[in-house]
């Protein structure tokens, strides 16, 4: 079974360099679809069951356990060459953040069912489409730009000094000087 290391390496030396600049955004990006996954799972489940007449009940505690998976992934992956702080106070801030982050996505589905009365409109499968493109797609967009922003500022800093590509202080390292620590892939 080929490695992280092992792929980022057969690629083209163009794109292999843009994966090690971006390596931690891909990384962040993959959690999140993996939690977009369970986070919809969760939604459906209890917005079409013991939830059906409060969709943004059931968005909220969708996302918290999206949010609790995100943690554990976030941490020991996607930011893991990140830190500085205690996991304590790391993990409330990141608890705060993603809440936010939780409020924000709920906050189209909200105004839909809030606002706009929608469920009065529509029933079945168009309020189910409705409340996924409120709900799942323009929130979760907004609450992860959000995190992004947040989480890399606040919750989990820069623990090396500023310099070039993969934390490394030589502005232009190649990908050989890169240690597989500083890629993020040890």
């Amino acid at each position: 079974m080929p490695t992280i290391d092992g792929v980022v390496n057969s690629l083209p030396q163009p794109l292999r360099r843009l994966v090690v600049k971006h390596s931690e955004f891909i990384k962040f990006a993959i959690v999140g679809g993996t939690t977009f996954v369970v986070d919809t799972l969760v939604y459906f489940l209890l917005a079409f069951t013991i939830l059906e007449q409060k969709p943004t009940i059931a968005r909220i505690i969708s996302g918290g356990v999206a949010v609790v998976l995100s943690y554990v992934l976030n941490r020991e992956w996607a930011f893991k060459n990140r830190g500085g702080r205690e996991r304590a106070h790391e993990a409330t801030l990141f608890f705060i953040i993603s809440g936010i982050g939780v409020l924000l996505a709920s906050a189209p589905l909200w105004l839909g069912n809030n606002v706009f009365n929608i469920r009065e409109n529509i029933h079945g499968l168009e309020l189910a489409i409705v409340d996924f493109m409120l709900g799942m797609i323009i929130g979760n967009l907004i609450g992860m730009g959000f995190r992004f922003w947040a989480l890399r500022r606040f919750a989990f800093p820069d623990e090396q000094p500023r310099g070039g590509e993969g934390g490394s202080t030589d502005i232009h390292p190649t990908s050989d000087e890169l240690s597989d620590e500083e890629l993020g892939h040890a």
